[in-house]
């Protein structure tokens, strides 16, 4: 593994983990030494890493897929962040401002993954940090992600609504890590083959 993707990958952990504990104390989750995610996340996303490179070294899209991983997990982090914030804030946790609420985080996790899926899953050289002709390219294949991320999401909060006793707070980051999950493998293969195409 190169010493930079060792570097990204460190710090991608070290926010995450900031993010999971903006996250868990907005859902008043309690657990003891829960400022420990802080400090462990780096080291587990430098930990996957080197696995994935270890395992891409016959494969490159291991590697790759690795790399979309890390740069998914810290998306989805920035998402829950910015919904939790927004709830936080606002006291509201369902209903249309929920769907609000999740575009927006949405659209800036989705900001977020175009510049380090460009610059650093798939290397590309090309152009300055933002070239307007892939970015709309890669808005375009996000926006079917964003109707599966926001759809799901909305589905299972103001549809089927909170169940097995889950509060509403925690109920609404269960449907927006649900959606998450749904839309990864749409969103790697739309930006390998697509967006990032060499």
């Amino acid at each position: 593994m190169k010493k930079n993707d060792a570097i990204i990958s460190f710090i991608m952990g070290f926010l995450i983990g900031v993010l999971f504990f903006i996250v868990l104390k907005n859902i008043e989750v309690k657990l003891p030494y829960l400022w420990a995610l802080i400090l462990v996340f780096p080291f587990l996303s430098l930990l996957g890493m080197y696995i994935a490179s270890f395992l891409g070294k016959k494969f490159l899209i291991i590697y790759q897929a690795g790399k979309f991983l890390l740069v998914g997990a810290l998306n989805t982090f920035v998402d829950l962040g910015i919904l939790n914030v927004l709830i936080w804030a606002s006291g509201m946790a369902a209903g249309p401002w929920y769907s609000v609420f999740k575009g927006i985080s949405f659209l800036v996790a989705v900001t977020n993954s175009y510049f380090w899926n460009r610059k650093w899953t798939f290397e590309k050289k090309i152009g300055g940090m933002f070239v307007s002709k892939e970015f709309s390219k890669f808005l375009m294949v996000t926006a079917i992600g964003f109707l599966f991320n926001v759809g799901v999401a909305s589905l299972l909060v103001n549809v089927v609504g909170p169940q097995f006793g889950i509060s509403a707070k925690i109920w609404a980051s269960v449907g927006a890590v649900s959606a998450a999950l749904i839309a990864w493998i749409w969103n790697f293969l739309s930006s390998k083959f697509i967006v990032f195409k060499k």
